[in-house]
This record gives C-alpha cells, sequence and structure tokens, in this order.
C-alpha cells in the first residue's frame, strides 16, 4: 500500500508540473482584466464588415472594444492578419498565406467586398494604444519567424498586447524572448482539434498539459466543459478567458465568471 501511496504523489506532482500557469505582476493583468474582445474585430456575421478587416478593427476602437485578431507571414515575410491555415473561406482560392507574396496576398479579397488582407503594422496603426489587444500567432512552416517578427513589431508599439496561441511551441517562445508580455495558451475540447493537433496531442492540449513548457499567464478556453486539468490551472493562478460568445444574454454571467469575453455578434 505505501508503494501504491508513493506512486500516487509522484503521479499527482507530476499532473501539477505540468499544468502550472506562470507568474505575472497585476501590472501585467491590469489592461486586460473585466475586458471584453470583438473577435476578429468588430465584424458583422455576414460579412459585409469581414471579419480581420480593416473596418471591423475601427469599429471595435470606436465602440471602446478590445480585439482579437490572428497573425499569420507570408512567404515574403510580412505579417498579416488573416484567420484560416488557408484561404478558402476568406477569399475563395485555393492556397495558404505561407506560400504566397505580399503582392499576391494584397490582391484577394474578403468574403466578396473590396476589403483586403490587411498588415499587421495597419492594425496597429490603427488601435495606437487606445483599446488592448489580444494577438493569437497562427502555427505553420514559418512559426519561427512569425514569433520573432511578432516579437519585434510589438516591442515597438506603445499600446497594450498579449499574445496566445493553440502551440505550446509559440507560447513557449514568448515566455523565452518577452517574458514580461501576458501570454496565453489557447485550449478547447479534444474533439475540436484537427491535423497535427488532433489524437494523443488533442487530449493533451485540453488538458493544458504542456504549460510546464510555455507556463502561460491564462487560459483561453472554447465556451463548454472545460477539463479538470484546464479548471486547476485556472485555480493555480491562471486568468481565464473565453471564446467564442455569441450570446447578447449571457454577456454579463461570462464576464462574471472569466478574466476577459471574446465575443462576436452582439455588442455588449
Amino acid at each position: 500500500m505505501i508503494w501504491l501511496f508513493s506512486v500516487l504523489i509522484l503521479l499527482m506532482a507530476a499532473w501539477l508540473y505540468m499544468i502550472f500557469p506562470g507568474r505575472f505582476t497585476s501590472a501585467m493583468r491590469a489592461p486586460f482584466q473585466h475586458r471584453a474582445f470583438a473577435h476578429r474585430g468588430l465584424h458583422t456575421m455576414d460579412q459585409t464588415v469581414p471579419e480581420n478587416s480593416l473596418p471591423a478593427f475601427r469599429l471595435a476602437v470606436e465602440e471602446g472594444y478590445g480585439a482579437e485578431l490572428d497573425v499569420q507571414m507570408t512567404k515574403d515575410g510580412h505579417v498579416v492578419v488573416f484567420h484560416d491555415d488557408d484561404l478558402k473561406r476568406g477569399c475563395g482560392v485555393d492556397g495558404r498565406i505561407c506560400d504566397m507574396t505580399l503582392e499576391e496576398v494584397e490582391s484577394l479579397r474578403l468574403f466578396g467586398t473590396e476589403e483586403r488582407i490587411p498588415l499587421f503594422s495597419e492594425v496597429l496603426e490603427i488601435f495606437s494604444g487606445k483599446t488592448p489587444l489580444i494577438v493569437e500567432l497562427k502555427t505553420g512552416p514559418n512559426a519561427p519567424a512569425l514569433c520573432e517578427a511578432t516579437r519585434k513589431m510589438l516591442a515597438e508599439y506603445a499600446g497594450d498586447a498579449c499574445v496566445e496561441s493553440f502551440d505550446p511551441r509559440i507560447v513557449r517562445y514568448f515566455r523565452q524572448n518577452d517574458p514580461k508580455r501576458l501570454r496565453g495558451q489557447l485550449a478547447m475540447a479534444a474533439k475540436g482539434y484537427t491535423g497535427a493537433m488532433s489524437g494523443p496531442v488533442s487530449f493533451a492540449l485540453s488538458r493544458v498539459m504542456f504549460n510546464f513548457a510555455a507556463r502561460p499567464h491564462f487560459i483561453a478556453y472554447g465556451i463548454g466543459p472545460k477539463t479538470p486539468s484546464a479548471r486547476l490551472c485556472e485555480g493555480l493562478g491562471a486568468m481565464k478567458v473565453c471564446w467564442t460568445a455569441r450570446e447578447a444574454d449571457l454577456h454579463r454571467e461570462r464576464m462574471q465568471e472569466n478574466d476577459a469575453v471574446i465575443f462576436e455578434g452582439y455588442r455588449p
């Protein structure tokens, strides 16, 4: 019995080590606390104001909301704001941002409108420190270069901006290279992951078991039931961020339950 108890203690210690969040200060937390963030800007659900477009970000600033946005890197090294892994849904063409030059990307139009995929620098200029940003870095073949370029751009940006990613290697990069910037681990139920993040990896990601490498300051978890590991991580001090809220009547409740809420389809 003693050996069994010892094994259980060791397993519990290993579990805690894997999921423990990173330490952060109240000053790092303050700009993002009790804030609502417009998901990919204050876009419309019919995409007449497209997600991750300059008009969507201008509207977010005008309404006083923070924004959550996604960054990727073109083949020739430019950081642009776009969500999907490919361009089919957003621009109606086959291809990926990482395989195209900036000139090729700027020739595309978002969701049948006249809006183009913006540069990250253009979005930063719109916000200019007026409201805070949550910057999600997308994983891909040029992720290391994207991390470095994004870090440098944020270092020169005077406003409040934190970073997050589904890829714990990206979050770890910011732990190692920009430790004073608030960083978050995106997570959701295991069944939501696809591609390289499916299977056993999705099991570990949904249970924030790569925190030992990234030591995130917040967990941005998809709305729905959370795994015990994710809840325990929050109990150990990680900030709670939820995405993506779409029910206006639940907004007040979600703001009370979380440190920040990423929303779309309504205006809080």
